[in-house]
């Protein structure tokens, strides 16, 4: 059995300070089971607790390694940046140098370069250079292809 909160603190709180502090407990409580109610209302739950093993057997199969599902995750944490996404919405239309995007996004260029570091670590850019000038560009139809679902996704 264990302590109750309220038992051990009737030692030190007396009288009305006592009945705030567990009126307060008490309706954080309230607060938190009417949320809690309302989450499972909004959702379809599942009222059994039989696994079906052949269904988990046959996904288990088909999940990919932990390399490839971490490395998933982190090149869905580059897409997370609001500036590497706008920076990648501008490659989409055209090849940019960093003084383009800097000037487009009102953006130093130190700040663009090392969100294009970044862009670039994660194979999403490629860059070549012409003279003096290195010019930034979308890495493959692969990363158009995510940003497109994306948008598409967002404006439904």
């Amino acid at each position: 059995m264990g302590i109750n909160f309220f038992d051990s603190a009737i030692d030190t709180k007396i009288g009305e300070e006592y009945n705030t502090v567990e009126q307060e407990f008490n309706c954080s409580i309230v607060q938190s089971k009417e949320t809690e109610t309302k989450m499972i209302n909004d959702m379809e739950v599942c009222e059994c607790n039989t696994i079906h093993e052949d269904v988990v057997k046959a996904v288990r199969n088909k999940m990919p390694d932990e390399e490839v599902t971490m490395d998933l995750a982190d090149t869905f944490k580059v897409f997370s940046d609001y500036t590497r996404v706008k920076i990648l919405c501008a490659l989409l239309n055209h090849e940019m140098c960093v003084c383009d995007i800097s000037a487009l996004l009102g953006m130093t260029k130190s700040a663009v370069s090392h969100q294009l570091r970044t862009l670039k670590q994660s194979n999403l850019v490629k860059n070549r250079r012409e003279g003096k000038v290195v010019y930034y560009s979308i890495a493959d139809e692969h990363v158009e292809t995510i940003i497109s679902n994306g948008m598409e996704h967002v404006l439904e």
